[in-house]
């Protein structure tokens, strides 16, 4: 899922999206509720009319939000008392106001309210954490206005702890979600410690119940996660990273603000399913890079956007196919080969 944060995928026309092959976007929900309001954009028509985007929009609960960018914040069990980062206004985040926020907004998949913390963290807070967010998830599923179409799903915390992963996952289960994210993982620690917390927590979810691993992540990230069970993703990396010069390609990254292109005329990817890798050279993008040019941050967030979702429907044709284990080891023999590019 492209990632729209405050209503659009940044430096994206909504169209030019949806042709890249993105069937859903994300959209956050602290960013929308200070600016402009769900209120205001329910009576506009809905986020969808909003941003002119008529395909499925999924909201995140804007808990992780809270945490990270509100500049004062108190948490007790009832909710999340915070000062916008924008203004310093006084909100209060409860597990029913953000799925009354999330209904305004119109959005086609909810997500609890939950409570995430930040890795390396002890156990005990991971646990009072992932304690909470059960609690939280249970009153935001009794507060989600069901409606033909729209689903709601629940959060798996614990931090790095086995233990507290498994109970996360079972409870959560109990709970009953139209379909179990996993969340608080990419958030400081390495790899291996996210794909084994996938290894102990995806077998115990259900496997005909969408699976999701909230904010991952990088193109190898999605390989083993996959591998482990997971089927939908959102990273805002692919488009932060065409706003800053990083091209991904099927050889791997190509670093565009990197002198060494300034007289290579070849495009970055003459076999992409995007355009714009085929036709633009590397030296006019690196000339755009280094000119801060506009259209230079457009081109390689199409690119980016591209190899992702060309990558994910990579990912899906070898499953069908009976064959992803063949294609994960082709598509990281075809990274290899890009390796030392500068």
């Amino acid at each position: 899922m492209p990632v729209g944060t405050a209503g659009t995928v940044k430096a994206m026309h909504p169209e030019a999206v949806k042709a890249l092959g993105a069937d859903i976007v994300l959209a956050n929900t602290y960013h929308l509720m200070l600016r402009p309001g769900a209120e205001r954009i329910a009576e506009l028509g809905g986020l969808h009319e909003f941003m002119n985007w008529p395909w499925p929009i999924l909201t995140d609960s804007g808990g992780f939000q809270v945490m990270s960018l509100a500049k004062l914040r108190k948490l007790d069990e009832k909710g999340v008392t915070f000062q916008s980062h924008i203004d310093g206004s006084r909100h209060v985040l409860t597990p029913e106001r953000s799925m009354e926020i999330q209904a305004l907004l119109g959005s086609d998949i909810e997500m609890q309210l939950d409570e995430c913390v930040r890795l390396p963290c002890s156990e005990e807070e991971a646990r009072r954490a992932m304690l909470l967010s059960l609690r939280w998830g249970e009153r935001s599923k009794a507060a989600f206005a069901a409606r033909p179409g729209r689903a709601i799903f629940g959060i798996v915390q614990g931090g790095a702890d086995e233990a507290l992963r498994i109970e996360s996952a079972k409870q959560v289960v109990a709970t009953g979600f139209d379909g179990y994210a996993v969340g608080g993982l990419a958030v400081g620690e390495p790899q291996d410690v996210m794909l084994a917390m996938l290894d102990c927590t995806v077998p115990r979810l259900p496997a005909d119940k969408p699976r999701y691993l909230m904010g991952v992540g990088t193109p190898d990230d999605l390989l083993e996660s996959v591998r482990r069970g997971i089927d939908m993703f959102d990273c805002v990396m692919p488009t932060r990273a065409g706003r800053h010069g990083l091209a991904y390609t099927r050889l791997g990254k190509l670093n565009l603000r990197n002198a060494c292109h300034a007289a290579d005329a070849a495009p970055v990817d003459v076999d992409s399913s995007c355009a714009a890798a085929r036709t633009y050279s590397r030296a006019y993008l690196h000339h755009l890079v280094k000119c801060k040019e506009i259209l230079g941050m457009m081109l390689l967030t199409e690119i980016n956007l591209a190899y992702y979702q060309d990558l994910m429907e990579g990912i899906r044709s070898a499953i069908a196919a009976g064959r992803f284990a063949d294609f994960r080891v082709e598509t990281k023999e075809a990274w290899k080969q890009g390796e030392g590019r500068c």
